[in-house]
């Protein structure tokens, strides 16, 4: 879904303060592993983005969940295929057991909104620190952070895990319909869950950070039925449903601002078969945003009640009908724990400072992996970027060498807990 990043809040602003005050000692050898991962992580990405793999090109998903599936069997894992549950599209989960204790899960997906040709306009470029590629930041930056970062780990030895889960679907851009079921029962199984959504870049938020919120997804459809007749010779026997529609969409364009935690915006609308006939239905749908468990409910019940208010076009019959899709993600106590450790451990790199992006309007995996409350969830571990669902999207070189240390690092220091 789109990620609406918002830039930082006065208030948000406290949570991004210099770490300067608890920056610990760099581990010099996550570090220097991380650099010297840099340019097969650029590789990586250009090998991904050559991939076109929006949401219905199957086999542009399948060829990235190859190219996914062979990367984790030389990690070492134990690899399958999964079909999603409502489609030919397939996920790919690896599985690494080590010997501690803790049990961990990394989530990206493969596919990307742009359309198949899309390399045509907008080719793999690099432009001085710019990466420019469709997809390059959402989501096939987050894609080559989980599998470098398991590399760089590797390449120290570091096996105190008991498991680290990998899971790559192919359906996050429509809604995760065919796989969030997944996500949420093997999330339940961890303890901790890092999703690999990209933050926003340094040219635009001025400094890399986390989220810590997302909105859940859903379709509000209008349904208004009329009365058919002639639209030149007897007009006036009709019941116009297209009138009807347009009058109660702009009755209730505002209505989510009376409920907390929810928002709505029209999207599309359709009425009518041929110029010649009133219509005598009509449709609209809205794209809805909610962060609150209850707004869902309460918004239909607005709906509803604003619809029965008034009618333009007498005998007419509106139905309103709200599909929930993916839930909010809001990170809690636990993955604020989670936010601020990341935020020690970018400390450790130089001093700088880890924001911690409040709430975004677009939905992500995070919703499901926390749907069950048992694993803490963190999200935005990808690469800086922007021009998501854009054009021109582009990620920030100089952000590699940090997220991999991140990861690498944060997954260290969760296995030490007890």
């Amino acid at each position: 879904m789109k990620k609406m990043i918002l830039l930082p809040t006065l208030a948000a602003c406290l949570w991004a303060l210099p770490a300067g005050s608890w920056a610990q000692q760099r581990d010099e050898a996550i570090f220097a592993a991380a650099q010297a991962a840099q340019p097969a992580v650029i590789e990586t990405l250009q090998k991904l983005v050559l991939i076109e793999s929006g949401s219905a090109n199957i086999a542009g998903i399948s060829r990235v969940a190859d190219l996914a599936q062979v990367r984790l069997d030389a990690l070492g894992a134990k690899t399958e295929r999964i079909p999603s549950t409502n489609s030919k599209r397939v996920m790919v989960k690896g599985v690494l057991t080590g010997k501690g204790r803790l049990k961990a899960m990394l989530i990206a997906h493969m596919d990307t909104v742009y359309p198949d040709g899309i390399l045509a306009t907008q080719p793999y470029k690099l432009e001085g620190n710019r990466l420019y590629g469709p997809g390059i930041a959402d989501d096939k930056g987050g894609i080559a952070v989980i599998l470098h970062s398991l590399a760089v780990l590797q390449s120290q030895g570091w096996n105190d895990f008991a498991t680290l889960t990998v899971l790559f679907n192919p359906d996050e851009e429509i809604g995760s319909a065919g796989s969030g079921a997944l996500i949420q029962s093997l999330a339940a199984e961890h303890d901790v869950v890092l999703s690999y959504e990209p933050t926003a870049a340094k040219s635009v938020a001025k400094v890399e950070g986390v989220l810590l919120a997302a909105a859940g997804t859903a379709t509000a459809t209008m349904e208004v039925k009329g009365k058919a007749a002639h639209a030149g010779a007897a007009p006036d026997e009709g019941r116009n449903a297209l009138i009807e529609l347009s009058h109660q969409m702009l009755a209730t364009e505002g209505i989510a601002k009376g409920i907390a935690g929810a928002q709505l915006n029209w999207t599309y609308a359709q009425g009518g078969l041929v110029r010649n006939q009133i219509p005598e239905s009509a449709v609209a749908t809205a794209d809805v945003r909610l962060l609150k468990p209850d707004a869902a409910d309460k918004l239909k019940a607005a709906l509803i009640a604003k619809t029965q208010e008034s009618h333009r076009v007498p005998d007419t019959h509106v139905h309103i009908q709200l599909d929930v899709g993916r839930p909010p993600y809001v990170a809690g106590e636990r993955g604020m724990a989670l936010a601020q450790r990341a935020r020690t451990i970018y400390g450790e790199l130089d001093g700088r400072a880890l924001f911690f992006h409040p709430v975004t309007g677009g939905g992500t995996d995070a919703g499901f992996a926390s749907g069950s409350g048992k694993a803490a969830v963190l999200e935005s571990l990808g690469l800086a970027g922007w021009g998501f669902h854009a054009r021109d999207e582009y990620i920030e070189i100089d952000s590699i060498v940090p997220r991999l240390y991140l990861t690498a690092r944060l997954l260290q220091e969760l296995a030490k807990q007890p």
